[in-house]
């Protein structure tokens, strides 16, 4: 099986700043991409950043120069820094893995955390 846990989340004023993390742990052979999507009910997930293995990113226009995505491959974990937050940023935050099993090791398949409140206050 394999899980992915986020932290990080929690409420904070306009101009703050916020640092997500996630980690993946299981039965995990190799992980493609790694990203961050949220949530507000009433609208579709959007993605917000996504990283390749090789460190190639990628950003959401609304989030472009504020959040910065990397991540650790040893500790198959990703974080997201928030900063310059705006109260359009509230919302769930939702890791997302592409990756694949030791079972099945040239099928990658997304894996999904379980979501992290992020609130901004104005």
């Amino acid at each position: 099986q394999v899980q992915l846990v986020e932290s990080g989340g929690g409420l904070v004023q306009a101009g703050g700043s916020l640092r997500l993390s996630c980690a993946a742990s299981g039965n995990i052979f190799s992980i493609n991409t790694m990203g961050w999507y949220r949530h507000v009910p009433g609208k579709q997930r959007e993605l917000v950043a996504v990283i390749s293995s090789g460190a190639s990113t990628n950003y959401a226009d609304s989030v472009e120069g504020r959040f910065t995505i990397s991540r650790d491959n040893a500790k198959n974990t990703v974080y997201l820094q928030m900063n310059s937050l705006k109260p359009e940023d509230t919302a769930v935050y939702y890791c997302n893995a592409r990756l694949s099993t030791r079972a099945r090791q040239y099928s990658y398949y997304d894996y999904w955390g379980q979501g992290t409140q992020v609130t901004v206050s104005s």
